[in-house]
């Protein structure tokens, strides 16, 4: 019996061990690539930076990508709960509206968090089985403004925040004026809600 426990609490260790390790890994990832941008991030430059060896970070992620896609997933996760706490948070006003400006503020305060989610190509499946939990959890939090309008929310979901997405990366790239963006977003709502709707 005591060298069962006492080979699950070696296990839970590990595991904890583990977990750790590659937390300290997408950390090191996303500094980095805040500092220097994504093509910094190399195995070798994260070897460098925490001092693991490169066989490690292999074992952990796989490859480069690997690391990107865990970086992208852990964005998600941290859009999601943005998006989630704006849509709850809201007593009075559009809901919508809300939502979109924190998405929009999400995008332009994490600039390099956002890249490696929607712009560097990696194989990170979207809308599959396959797709992350993370994933489908920052989608869900779009998904549940327009439940109960028509007979198609997910494809309301997907052209707002394909409308979200396009006004990111034009104001990003300073294709759009920073100084219109509340006008922006108003008439954005205006065009997926009714004028008497109060969400």
């Amino acid at each position: 019996m005591a060298t069962t426990v006492a080979a699950s609490r070696i296990a839970e260790r590990k595991l904890r061990d583990k977990q750790a390790r590659r937390a300290q890994i997408i950390s090191a990832a996303r500094r980095i690539a805040e500092l220097e941008g994504w093509a910094n991030v190399t195995v070798r430059r994260l070897s460098d930076e925490i001092s693991y060896s490169q066989p490690v970070l292999y074992a952990h992620f796989g490859s480069r990508e690997g690391i990107l896609a865990a970086v992208a997933i852990e964005g998600f996760q941290e859009l999601g709960v943005a998006l989630e706490k704006a849509r709850k948070r809201v007593k009075r006003g559009s809901t919508v509206e809300t939502v979109a400006a924190t998405y929009l503020e999400f995008a332009a305060s994490s600039t390099a968090l956002y890249e490696v989610m929607f712009s560097l190509g990696l194989s990170v499946p979207f809308d599959e089985a396959a797709t992350p939990p993370e994933m489908r959890f920052a989608f869900s939090q779009l998904l549940e403004l327009f439940q109960g309008q028509g007979s198609k929310p997910e494809v309301l979901s997907e052209l707002f925040w394909a409308a979200l997405h396009g006004i990111a990366e034009l104001t990003r790239t300073k294709r759009f004026p920073r100084s219109r963006q509340k006008e922006r977003v108003r008439a954005l709502v205006e065009l997926f809600t009714s004028q008497d709707e109060n969400r």
